[in-house]
Formats: C-alpha cells, structure tokens, sequence
C-alpha cells in the first residue's frame, strides 16, 4: 500500500479495486481481438453506465481488419460508457470511470467534457498523453496493479 492511498483509507481503494475488477469482467464482452478494454461509471455508488470496446451499433462485430489492424470506426469502451449516459437521464458530473486500460488523448478529451472527477485504470497503455491531459484538467487518476497491491493516486 502506497502512502498516496493515506487520503482515501481502506474503503475506498477496496470500492475502487472491486469496480474495476468489474471493468474486466465487462470487457469479455468485447469482439476484438487485440485488445480487450472494459469500462464503467460509476456515481454515488451506483453504476450508471458501462462500455467496452467494439463496434458502432448494427455493424458486424468484428474490430480487425484482414491484417489485424483495428479498423478506424472501432469505438472505444470509455466512449461507448460516455455515450451511453449521454443517452440516458443520468449526468456523470463527478463520476468515476473506471477503466481496464488508461484512457488515449480522444478519449480523455471526452472525460473532460463529461464532467467525469476520476479515472481508475488498471493496464498501462504505451502512450500516456490522454493520461497528461486528464492531469491539466484536474482530474484525479489513481492506477491500481492488483498482482502487485500498488494503489497509487496520480
């Protein structure tokens, strides 16, 4: 346990830990290949929306190409949770995204304008400019490594 958890205690890093192991369960329901990322908010203890990545709806469930490249309409599961409340009438003012890998620049572009407060990730993604950018806003990133016990607000 990292002395950065000190602010949250024990309670909330295990909230956070069994939110995000939902997050993976979520992404099973991904059809791609190369990666599979899942996605919740959650507000107020409840789950108000949920992702993974995939897609566009009434498209054919495949997200590579002949070659294994993703094709470029695949949606992202932090995009398809923040549409999906977008839809709803629910607002992810405050919210948390959780989230299996952190978020791309588009993607973190999209939690700002949702007003979302948090982002937990658990899978580091080689480029961390979305992860920059969430900083700039002010929004609070925690990275959980379950194998390791690390739990580290960022």
């Amino acid at each position: 346990m990292t002395d950065s958890l000190r602010p949250y205690g024990d309670k909330q890093k295990v909230f956070d830990q069994r939110y995000l192991q939902m997050a993976q369960i979520w992404a099973r329901n991904s059809y791609c290949k190369r990666r599979q990322v899942g996605a919740l908010i959650v507000k107020d203890k409840m789950i108000i929306s949920d992702g993974y990545n995939g897609t566009p709806a009434g498209f054919e469930n495949v997200c590579e190409d002949e070659t294994n490249i993703t094709k470029p309409y695949v949606l992202h599961a932090e995009a398809n949770a923040i549409t999906k409340v977008a839809k709803s009438n629910n607002s992810s003012e405050n919210s948390t995204l959780y989230v299996t890998t952190s978020p791309c620049m588009e993607c973190a572009k999209l939690i700002i304008q949702a007003g979302i407060g948090r982002v937990v990730y658990c899978n580091k993604y080689r480029i961390t400019d979305g992860l920059e950018l969430l900083k700039r806003a002010g929004i609070e990133i925690v990275y959980i490594d379950p194998e390791n016990d690390i739990y580290e607000v960022q």
